[in-house]
């Protein structure tokens, strides 16, 4: 009822000011803007809306235009019949008449073109039929009704249509937040009125110069399509030919009425094209616009869940951090455990969880705050309100979380959260700062189990540790892009005074600093390595530097008796990386028998299926394996026979102990006599001098190995060395 109201109500508005533009009874109007009331709402809200125009023609006729009864019929039907016939030659070349575009122009205007030709049509035999006019002049009714129609349309449609659609609303949005300051408006409506003015005293002297000055309010509206939004040019445009109009309709100052039906056409046709132009450069510029906004919104949102990305999350976090003295929370996010749902259920099943959690997180926050996903199974939240606001949003999350299950093939998936949350006042901190504060306190929330809230502070600390061993990482990528890792050899010697079969060593690995030429020991930057996952890139780093460079050197090659490579945690359940070194071993022209695997008690026990696959492949190409650090884990004896490996290293803690500690000989002696039970041998780590050396010979300890020996070496300068004269 609230739309047939005032939908009446402006059709009667536009009905009344036509009249008041009808100086004598026998003639039509100029302007008829109540067409464009019609056709914006048939196109709205469909054709059933043509019969709301009947009502206010009637009044209109009733109370302010009063005609023959025999016409009434022709007017209504006029105006029924053309409204649908628009809509139909409009909805014949397009469905989307609500966003700004070259093709809905187009389509809108073919429909007003229809619209107003039936519509005269109709409205001039009802002229004719009641005496209204006479054969001689039906042309002359019948163009100046088309045009008036076509003026109305053109002015009052595209801005209903515009106020009356949403997605026509969203286009505003779409086009950008600041497509023009208000000083620049200002300026312009301060031009507008100053047009306004020069226009009319100069019409009050002469109508037909001053009619030129029409190229003042175009210019305008050619800079208000250009410039500001399509609301701004539409209503512009109305305003615009409704004053020019009028002023000549009423033959205001210099300007007159035209009488000779060509004058009528000329200016009709005019004001028509007048209206047009700024409209469908309006049009133009907004599809453009609006294509350039959504390939950015495509560029700044994430595909899967639809939410802002990283590049929208950095931009708003500099954003926020820079507006002074706001407090804000930010929350970096991260699923605990996804890659089991990936590697048990599917990764489509893992994609289907972060859309949920994605969706999840948008439902749980409140409205002014952000969420952004900014990878994998990362999620990034700002939250706009002090701290203790930001860490109650932390636990909603954390809790909807652990609650959250997503249906899939009949299995219930769920996840739990790490969070990382920092505090902090705008203005009194870099970005950056703030946004690795948060991954290094969601790191820690990983690392202490996951499904917890960990919160940065900004005292050194724990997360400033963490912080710097993330730097390592980042060197440790530089490193391996840039060549920078090195190799040293320390022997392996045997404790039954035997040379041997050929040179049995250690490869140790260096990395290189590119700033201070430091050659940095394993220590250094190994945790780094294996708290990033950046363990297999390093072993297989390390597997071609050292097959690389004996291959290159067959001399030294023939040399080589056992060369022992150490193995991370992680490549050993890496099924890549037992792709990776099977096929490397393979091809190498160093024989596999001169390889050893050196891997840690602890990390084959994190997952001795997968540690004696690969022992068992390697096995069959003739490689050898190590029992590193042998004696530090827990149950060591008990999967012994699960594992097939050669040797056992025993740990430099025993070693360094042997001369002090009888629990360290109990230790050492258990080991090696249960080593040779099984046929394995056993090697002595970190011996330091002839004594320990001489206690490991009466324990009958098979080899040794440590600085008491031989101190590391470059590889090169370890194989340049004579091998008759090698450190003993």
């Amino acid at each position: 009822m609230l739309r047939l109201l005032w939908l009446s109500t402006l059709y009667l508005l536009g009905a009344w000011f036509a009249g008041v533009l009808i100086l004598a009874p026998d003639e039509v109007t100029l302007f008829w803007p109540a067409s464009g009331v019609a056709y914006a709402a048939v196109l709205r809200y469909g054709p059933r809306w043509s019969l709301f125009v009947a009502l206010p023609i009637l009044v209109n006729h009733l109370l302010f235009a009063p005609v023959p009864a025999g016409f009434l019929p022709y007017s209504v039907g006029s105006n029924i019949v053309a409204a649908l016939a628009g809509y139909t030659a409009c909805r014949a070349l397009t469905e989307d008449t609500a966003r700004l575009s070259v093709r809905s122009g187009f389509a809108l205007m073919c429909g007003a073109v229809t619209m107003s030709a039936t519509s005269a049509m109709i409205g001039t035999l009802g002229l004719l039929a009641n005496g209204m006019t006479d054969g001689s002049d039906f042309w002359h009714a019948y163009a100046r009704w088309t045009m008036g129609d076509l003026l109305g349309i053109t002015c009052v449609a595209p801005t209903l249509l515009y106020l009356t659609h949403a997605d026509a609303r969203d286009v505003a949005p779409l086009l950008g937040d600041r497509m023009s300051v208000h000083r620049e408006k200002a300026i312009w409506l301060a031009c507008a009125i100053l047009s306004a003015g020069v226009f009319y005293i100069a019409g009050t002297y002469s109508g037909l110069y001053s009619l030129g000055l029409v190229s003042l309010p175009l210019a305008l509206l050619l800079w208000s399509a250009v410039r500001f939004e399509p609301l701004w040019t539409l209503v512009g445009t109305g305003i615009a030919v409704l004053v020019i109009t009028s002023i000549t309709a009423l033959g205001i100052g210099a300007f007159r009425s035209p009488q000779d039906p060509f004058d009528v056409a000329l200016l009709l046709g005019f004001m028509c094209l007048f209206a047009n132009v700024p409209l469908m450069l309006t049009a133009s510029i907004a599809e453009q616009r609006a294509a350039t906004r959504r390939a950015l919104l495509r560029a700044v949102t994430d595909s899967a869940t639809g939410l802002p990305n990283r590049s929208a999350f950095e931009e708003a976090l500099q954003r926020t951090a820079a507006r002074a003295g706001i407090e804000a929370g930010l929350v970096y996010l991260d699923l605990d455990h996804l890659s089991l749902i990936n590697d048990t259920v599917g990764s489509a099943a893992g994609d289907a969880l972060i859309r949920g959690t994605g969706s999840l997180l948008r439902a749980t926050v409140e409205r002014k705050d952000e969420v952004f996903r900014i990878g994998g199974d990362e999620f990034a939240l700002l939250l706009h309100g002090s701290p203790a606001y930001a860490l109650r949003a932390a636990e909603r999350v954390l809790l909807a979380i652990d609650d959250y299950r997503v249906g899939w093939q009949g299995q219930a998936l769920n996840a739990t959260a790490s969070i990382g949350l920092v505090t902090f006042v705008g203005g009194h901190g870099d970005h950056t700062h703030l946004l690795s504060q948060a991954d290094t306190a969601c790191f820690t929330a990983k690392e202490l189990g996951g499904n917890r809230i960990c919160i940065a502070n900004q005292e050194p600390g724990e997360l400033q540790e963490r912080t710097a061993a993330m730097r390592w990482a980042v060197r440790i990528r530089e490193a391996l892009d840039r060549g920078l890792f090195e190799l040293d050899c320390q022997s392996i010697q045997p404790l039954d005074g035997s040379d041997g079969q050929g040179r049995h060593f250690e490869l140790l690995l260096r990395m290189r600093d590119p700033v201070t030429g430091q050659r940095l020991a394993p220590g250094d930057f190994i945790p780094a390595a294996e708290r990033f996952q950046l363990g297999v890139q390093l072993d297989r780093h390390v597997i071609e530097l050292a097959l690389g460079w004996l291959e290159a050197r067959p001399a030294a090659a023939a040399e080589v008796h056992l060369c022992a490579i150490n193995l991370t945690a992680a490549s050993m359940v890496d099924e890549g990386f037992q792709r990776y070194v099977v096929d490397r071993v393979r091809r190498s022209s160093v024989p596999a028998h001169k390889l050893c695997f050196e891997i840690t008690e602890t990390s084959a026990v994190r997952d001795l299926a997968r540690a004696q696959a690969l022992i068992a492949q390697l096995h069959a190409l003739g490689c050898a394996f190590a029992l590193d650090d042998f004696g530090t884990g827990f149950c060591s004896f008990n999967y012994l026979r699960s594992l097939d490996v050669d040797y056992f290293k025993i740990d430099g803690s025993f070693v360094r102990d042997l001369q002090d500690s009888e629990l360290s000989t109990a230790v050492v002696r258990s080991i090696t006599d249960i080593a040779h039970v099984l046929h394995k041998k056993t090697i002595a780590e970190q011996v330091e001098n002839e004594q320990v050396i001489a206690l490991l010979r009466a324990l009958g300890v098979d080899m040794a190995q440590g600085y008491g020996l031989h101190r590391p070496e470059p590889l090169a300068q370890y194989f340049a060395r004579d091998y008759a004269t090698r450190p003993r």
